[in-house]
C-alpha cells in the first residue's frame, strides 16, 4: 500500500504550480473527518493504512487542511486504536492525484517518503481519497470519504 516517491517529485509538484489544481485544494481547506472507509467490489480485507493503523481505525479521524501553504494535521482517536497525531503536507494535481507526506513533527524536505491516492467526488462538504492496494496479486481500492466538519 505504501507509496514510495522520492522528494524531488514533491518538489517538482509543489514548485510547478501550473500542475497544481488550485481550485481543488482551496476547496479542502477547513476541517475534515473521515466518516467511512470501504473496500468496493472486495470482501473484508485488512489493511495497514499509512503504516500506521488498520484502515479502519481511520474513521472518525480528524484532518485539518490549510490550503495557502499544503500543510495541515491528522489525528487518529478511535478506542481500540492506536492514538496517532501529526503534521501533513499535500498537495492535489490537475489529474486528480493527491499526495500525501506524514511528517510526524519532521521538517518536509527530511521526509522522503510519501503517500500517492487518487481524489474523486470533490464537492464543498465532502470527498474521498481512494487508494490501490495489492491484495493476493490483485488491486484492491481503499476508500476514504471524508465529510466537512
Amino acid at each position: 500500500m505504501k507509496k514510495i516517491f522520492f522528494l524531488s517529485i514533491l518538489m517538482v509538484l509543489l514548485v510547478s504550480c501550473g500542475s497544481l489544481d488550485q481550485k481543488s485544494q482551496t476547496g479542502l481547506k477547513g476541517d475534515w473527518t473521515v466518516t467511512k472507509v470501504s473496500y468496493p467490489g472486495s470482501e473484508y480485507i485488512k489493511v495497514n493504512s499509512f503504516d500506521i493503523a488498520d484502515s479502519k481505525c481511520f474513521e472518525g479521524s480528524s484532518w485539518s487542511f490549510v490550503s495557502n501553504n499544503n500543510k495541515g494535521n491528522m489525528s487518529i482517536a478511535k478506542g481500540g486504536c492506536p492514538t496517532f497525531s501529526s503534521p501533513i503536507i499535500w498537495t492535489v494535481t490537475k489529474e486528480g492525484n493527491f499526495t500525501l507526506k506524514i511528517t510526524e513533527g519532521e521538517k518536509g524536505k527530511r521526509v522522503t517518503q510519501g503517500y500517492y491516492l487518487k481524489m474523486r467526488n470533490q464537492t464543498e462538504s465532502s470527498f474521498q481519497l481512494v487508494d490501490n492496494v495489492n491484495v493476493g496479486g490483485n488491486t484492491v481500492e481503499v476508500v476514504y470519504s471524508f465529510q466537512k466538519i
